[in-house]
């Protein structure tokens, strides 16, 4: 069921183990994770995974960590006592990491004893045997985006496939599922969810919408990083799309993201899991036609994240200098570092690259 967009099964763990050993590029990777440990080890315990448990209990929640420790001054989490155990969860979150987004989420989880989530894979970025087999070893599912099909028809019924999917996971399969709330990350600070997820989310719910919604256990994630993922890449697109021609990404362009924003500096993070949405929050909006409908959803969803999100001295800053006024309380020397921050990005650009940095960090203070 589900085969051509499922993760992996615990019967095709081991041969993933032997492709990703076996892969050209994983002493590079074992070096970055695990510098000093010899590669043979890391190989051997790779070997000893026969499950998807095996995989995420021994390799991944080092990996992860690995990175949280090496790139972040860090990670913690808030809201987890909002989840009943009992139940699994539709986790719709802002999104500003192609990859730790998600799986900072996973190993915060794990620490809250509660089992990690199955997670959307865009189909754009199942590209390389390592990339889907560390995907799909860890819970990961595909999912189409616009760019990935051919007309508006097939992207309706993957749309409706993937409804389906996340639909028997959580009332079937006993899996909660991580998706992001919009297609593609926020670029400029600004978290928005697409309605069209939420219509995504009821193509296999049946004529009752509330239900349709409800029994899915949506939970808002929101996630802040102080030094934004990819700041430069992101201000460089907004920059290339200010003209109004549409942004054609470069070959390579997805991993490189992938790459830049596992590997940079990202100071402070923090997840706050935001009160899951209730069948009683939707019965006042039952009467509205069902875009009406779909809008107010997300409408509720955005302001949870956004009041969620963790606001740290350089969203301040920022907003103080796109003012010209001093109006919030943060540090001299906080506001040297993000101004040199800033100063070493945008040095060999144009001014107007400035203000979209600038605006990315403030977004999230002036668009509560």
């Amino acid at each position: 069921m589900f085969d051509d967009i499922r993760p992996y099964n615990n019967s095709e763990i081991p041969a993933a183990m032997q492709r990703l050993v076996g892969d050209k590029y994983f002493p590079l990777v074992c070096d970055y994770l695990f510098p000093g440990r010899p590669v043979t080890e890391v190989a051997a315990l790779l070997g000893s995974c026969r499950t998807v448990d095996d995989f995420q209990h021994r390799f991944m929640y080092d990996a992860i960590y690995a990175v949280a420790r090496r790139t972040t001054d860090g990670l913690s989490v808030s809201g987890m006592e909002r989840l009943d155990p009992e139940k699994n969860y539709l986790f719709v979150s802002n999104h500003r990491d192609i990859m730790l987004d998600a799986a900072f989420l996973q190993v915060l989880l794990l620490d809250a004893g509660r089992k990690t989530s199955e997670i959307t894979f865009g189909a754009n970025l199942m590209h390389g045997q390592m990339v889907i087999d560390v995907g799909k070893s860890n819970k990961m599912f595909r999912i189409e985006r616009p760019g990935t099909v051919t007309s508006a028809r097939d992207f309706l019924l993957k749309s409706q496939y993937t409804s389906e999917y996340i639909r028997y996971c959580i009332l079937q399969k006993g899996e909660s599922v991580w998706i992001a709330q919009r297609n593609g990350r926020t670029k400029d600070g600004y978290d928005v969810t697409d309605q069209g997820v939420i219509k995504m989310f009821g193509l296999s719910g049946g004529s009752d919408k509330i239900q349709a919604l409800s029994e899915l256990n949506i939970a808002p994630l929101s996630i802040s990083y102080e030094w934004e993922p990819c700041d430069e890449l992101k201000a460089l697109e907004l920059y290339a799309t200010s003209s109004g021609k549409p942004y054609i990404k470069k070959p390579g362009e997805d991993f490189n993201s992938i790459m830049t924003g596992i590997t940079q500096p990202k100071g402070r993070v923090h997840l706050n899991v935001c009160q899951p949405l209730s069948a009683e929050e939707f019965e006042p909006l039952r009467g509205l036609p069902v875009s009406a409908f779909n809008r107010e959803v997300a409408a509720i969803i955005d302001k949870r994240i956004r009041q969620a999100y963790r606001l740290y001295p350089n969203n301040y800053i920022a907003a103080d200098i796109l003012s010209g006024k001093r109006t919030h309380s943060y540090t001299d020397q906080e506001k040297e570092t993000f101004i040199n921050h800033i100063d070493g990005i945008t040095k060999e650009y144009p001014e107007e690259l400035r203000d979209i940095l600038l605006r990315i960090y403030a977004n999230p203070v002036l668009k509560v």
